[in-house]
C-alpha cells in the first residue's frame, strides 16, 4: 500500500507487532496471524489492558475485511478490539459498516515518517547509549516495561525476546550500569519502524528518547532503510506530547492524523 507520500507507512508497524506477539511468552496467551494482508494480534493476559489487542496494516477496508477480522477475535473469545486502519482506505461507506458492526472512534495517533536522507542523526544526552546485546534482552526489555508502568511481568520477557530477532535492532540508555530508557528499530524492507522508546520516570528531561531516536535512525541508514516510519499520540487540546516533540525535532513530519476504531461485542 503506498499513498500520496511515496511509501508505506503502515505495514511496519503491523509487522513489529506480529514479531513482537509471535514469539510472546505462553502465560501471556497470545495470538498473531496475518489475514486480508494486514496483521490481527491478540493477547489474552496482558498486563497493558488490552494495549496488545488490535489489527493493522490492511491494504483495503471492505465489509469482508472488517468481518474477518471480528471473526477472529471472537474466535477468541475478545470482546473488542481496536483496528487501526489508514484514514486514505475509508470510503464514505465506512460510515455505514462500522455502526453495523458495533465499531466506535476511539482515541487519535499521529503517524510520523519521511525518507531518510532529511532526517536529523544526532542528538546529545549524559546518558550512554548503545545497542542492546544479547546478555542484556532481560535488563532492557524490564526497563522499558517499567518505563510505560508494568514492571515484572511477562511482557518484559516478550519484549526481550526481540532482541534475538534479526529484523530488530534495540537501543538502551544508561546510567551507570542500569538501564533506564529504550527504543527499537524494526526493518521491513526499505521501511525502519520506531517503536518502544520508553524512559523511566526518574531519568527523564536527560534527552534519552532523542538520542534513542538519533542512534536508530543512524542504524536505519546504515542498515540500507530508505525511509523511516513512528507513531504517536496526538495531544489533547492544551496539552503536550514530548515523544511527538521529540520525534519532530528529529526531522520527521507528520503525515496524517489516524482514528483508532474500537470494536466491541
Amino acid at each position: 500500500m503506498r499513498i500520496a507520500h511515496g511509501f508505506d507507512a503502515e505495514s511496519a508497524e503491523a509487522e513489529f507487532m506480529y514479531q513482537y506477539v509471535a514469539h510472546a511468552p505462553a502465560e501471556l496467551d497470545a495470538s498473531a496471524v496475518r489475514l486480508a494482508g494486514g496483521v490481527v494480534v491478540h493477547v489474552r493476559n496482558d498486563p497493558m489492558g488490552g494495549y496488545w489487542t488490535k489489527a493493522l496494516g490492511f491494504p483495503q477496508v471492505t465489509a469482508e475485511v472488517l468481518d474477518e477480522i471480528i471473526g477472529f477475535y471472537r474466535s477468541r473469545g475478545a470482546r473488542t478490539a481496536v483496528l487501526q486502519l489508514s484514514p486514505h482506505l475509508l470510503s464514505a461507506s465506512f460510515i455505514e459498516m462500522r455502526e453495523q458492526r458495533g465499531i466506535t472512534p476511539d482515541r487519535r495517533l499521529v503517524k510520523l515518517g519521511g525518507p531518510i536522507e532529511e532526517v536529523k542523526l544526532d542528538a546529545t544526552t549524559d546518558l550512554r547509549i548503545a545497542p542492546v546485546e544479547p546478555e542484556q534482552a532481560g535488563l532492557w526489555g524490564e526497563a522499558v516495561m517499567r518505563a510505560f508502568g508494568v514492571p515484572g511481568t511477562a511482557l518484559s520477557q516478550m519484549l526481550a525476546n526481540s532482541v534475538a530477532n534479526p529484523a530488530f535492532h534495540p537501543f538502551a540508555a544508561w546510567d551507570g550500569e542500569t538501564v533506564v530508557a529504550g527504543g527499537n528499530l524494526l526493518v521491513h524492507g526499505e521501511v525502519g519502524s520506531l517503536s518502544t522508546g520508553a524512559t523511566g520516570p526518574d531519568h527523564r528531561g536527560r534527552g534519552a528518547q532523542s538520542a534513542l531516536i538519533a542512534a536508530r535512525l543512524r542504524a536505519a541508514r546504515e542498515l540500507g532503510c530508505r525511509w523511516v516510519i513512528a507513531e504517536t499520540g496526538w495531544p489533547d487540546p492544551g496539552t503536550r506530547n514530548p515523544s511527538l516533540e521529540n520525534l519532530r525535532r528529529a526531522g520527521l513530519p507528520v503525515l496524517y492524523e489516524r482514528t483508532n476504531w474500537r470494536w466491541t461485542e
